[in-house]
């Protein structure tokens, strides 16, 4: 199944902002969807939707940054890049603190926005692929009983068998058998392989 291509997500109440940042965009040959409020944004969000944001920091309802709140408390992965005709920094230090791509201000230069859209949507990739490492791990752990775990914490942290087998009161042949079925139920090719997933998950 092909992944969906990334999209630009512009949110701004202002129509004649909407329509100059869409075409700029659609020139690149990138997707844009365009929305007057986070309300409507938010409607219409799709979580397998892969790209970025242009949010306005000012609009009526909820701001741009009460969106980029919410986003990220809703672990959407979608970097934002803030857009205001009011150049504030102490704004532009919060906003980046918070993680936003960039902080750009009206009007913007169409190579200054394309270079952050550029920036955001790398950004997206990287999360994305992240993510799906993350709960790729959690699936080969699942399968685990509790006295496997603590064989696999152990063994992943260089001990060896028969100091596993001393600190966790069973045999070194016991830690043998556990340490197989582990290594079958995570797919691991060895030890270096299962710490990177138990890393992954965390």
């Amino acid at each position: 199944m092909s992944m969906p291509k990334p999209t630009v997500f512009i949110i701004d109440d202002d129509l004649a902002v909407r329509d100059s940042l869409s075409l700029m965009i659609e020139q690149e040959n990138i997707g844009v969807c365009a929305f007057d409020s986070a309300e409507t944004f938010l409607n219409a969000y799709q979580p397998e939707a892969r790209g970025c944001a242009i949010v306005d920091i000012r609009m009526s309802g909820m701001d741009g940054m009460e969106l980029h709140q919410l986003l990220l408390a809703r672990n959407i992965l979608l970097p934002v890049i803030f857009l205001t005709g009011h150049g504030d920094i102490p704004l532009s230090v919060q906003a980046m603190k918070a993680g936003a791509v960039d902080f750009l201000t009206k009007p913007v230069t169409r190579e200054k926005l394309i270079t952050s859209i550029k920036a955001a949507i790398q950004k997206s990739e990287r999360l994305l692929s992240e993510n799906a490492n993350h709960q790729e791990a959690l699936s080969h752990l699942a399968h685990l009983t509790d006295r496997e775990r603590d064989v696999m914490l152990l063994a992943v942290q260089g001990h060896p068998n028969k100091h596993i087998a001393r600190q966790l009161g069973i045999s070194h042949r016991t830690v043998e058998i556990h340490k197989s079925k582990i290594m079958q139920k995570t797919g691991a090719v060895n030890l270096l392989d299962l710490a990177r997933i138990v890393h992954e998950s965390e």
